[in-house]
């Protein structure tokens, strides 16, 4: 028997996809989703990373690379990570972990495979985008795709049938999912005014996607926090990474990178990324709570919130903000007093920056790094 190949698929947003997964998944071979807005540079950069052994385009049409490296048997996915603090890494995901995941998330959310419709509308390149495609596949439950994110065709997709759908925070802002039974949402923290029927998750590309909903880990997941880190731990966690590396512990646990906390009744709480995190005369700042005091003020549309070197405090807290009226942006004295009416003074923005628009990977997280 042939080793398992990996084969990379230009994942456009069309039936072609899932039809070239499928015919991976039956020959036996591992599937790597490329994700098409890539430019050619980075694609190529993309693929002798992950070292397929064939490239399937948007049209069908299969190419050979050389040097292309086999997948060990029962590998399902090759998934690049969103690169958001470095050059992405590819995710080995086994069969029995993407079955497990699919299960998992669709008894959390009680899918009807004879009532419910999936819409998968984000990048299928990416986990959050991906799992939905694996999730109706592997569930044999309907699924509508569409090429790219369209507030407009979302909501006739609702109307249509669709009753499931994943979204990150970005696009939840700029779509009505009242017509939806279940709306997932990921990629960054869900806003804390929210519709009932929107599920905020958590997960890593290494866990397959979201593995806690609503801030309760999902059947036969477990969650941990050892040294202010949340480590996870269930059958859907990556087998290790494309170059052979495995980030598990002996036990099995997975260091995420996240800092968190979980209750005694088992509720997650996620903080945001250990590397984020802003020491500024001796306080510790997390980003998230910042921006989302920040982000209810009414001159700002959007807002990231950094640290860069400070003299005197070490660290300072940066606000880099999207005004709402470009013509009349809010001033940074404003803003500090708006975010000590909610949170701590040493939390307050002691720079502003005001730019036209934040940049974000393509499953909407922001590009921290690059705030400033």
């Amino acid at each position: 028997m042939s080793p398992a190949r990996l084969v990379a698929v230009v994942a456009r947003g069309r039936p072609a996809f899932v039809d070239a997964l499928r015919r991976a998944w039956d020959d036996g071979d591992a599937v790597a989703p490329i994700d098409p807005r890539l430019p050619p540079p980075a694609a190529e950069a993309l693929l002798d990373s992950l070292v397929p052994e064939v490239v399937v385009d948007p049209g069908g049409d299969v190419h050979r690379r050389a040097g292309g490296r086999p997948v060990d048997e029962g590998d399902a996915l090759v998934v690049a990570t969103s690169g958001t603090t470095g050059a992405p890494r590819g995710v080995v995901l086994g069969h029995e972990a993407v079955v497990a995941a699919a299960r998992s998330t669709s008894a959390a959310l009680g899918v009807d495979p004879d009532a419910d419709r999936w819409l998968a509308c984000l990048p299928l390149a990416h986990v959050g985008g991906l799992s939905v495609v694996t999730r109706a596949v592997l569930t044999a439950t309907p699924l509508r795709l569409l090429d790219r994110f369209d507030p407009a065709a979302v909501e006739t997709e609702a109307r249509q049938g669709a009753t499931l759908v994943a979204l990150v925070a970005t696009a939840l802002a700029r779509v009505d999912v009242s017509g939806f039974r279940r709306v997932l949402v990921g990629g960054s923290a869900a806003p804390p005014s929210r519709p009932a029927n929107v599920v905020a998750t958590y997960g890593l590309t290494e866990t397959g996607g979201g593995v806690v909903y609503d801030g309760r880990p999902l059947p036969g997941v477990e969650v941990r926090e050892v040294g202010g880190e949340l480590q996870i731990r269930g059958p859907m966690v990556l087998r290790c990474y494309r170059d052979g590396t495995d980030p598990r512990d002996r036990a099995g646990w997975l260091p995420t990178g996240d800092a968190g906390s979980v209750a005694a009744d088992g509720t997650v709480q996620v903080r945001g990324r250990l590397a984020e995190v802003i020491v500024t005369g001796g306080e510790k700042v997390w980003p998230a709570p910042v921006e989302e005091v920040l982000g209810r003020h009414p001159g700002v549309a959007e807002v990231g919130v950094a640290g860069r070197p400070d003299p005197t405090w070490g660290q300072r807290v940066v606000a880099v903000v999207v005004p709402a009226d470009a013509a009349s942006p809010p001033e940074l004295a404003e803003l500090r007093g708006w975010v000590k009416q909610s949170l701590p003074a040493y939390a307050a923005p002691r720079q502003l920056v005001l730019v036209a628009r934040l940049e974000r990977t393509a499953s909407g997280k922001l590009r921290r790094d690059l705030l400033g």
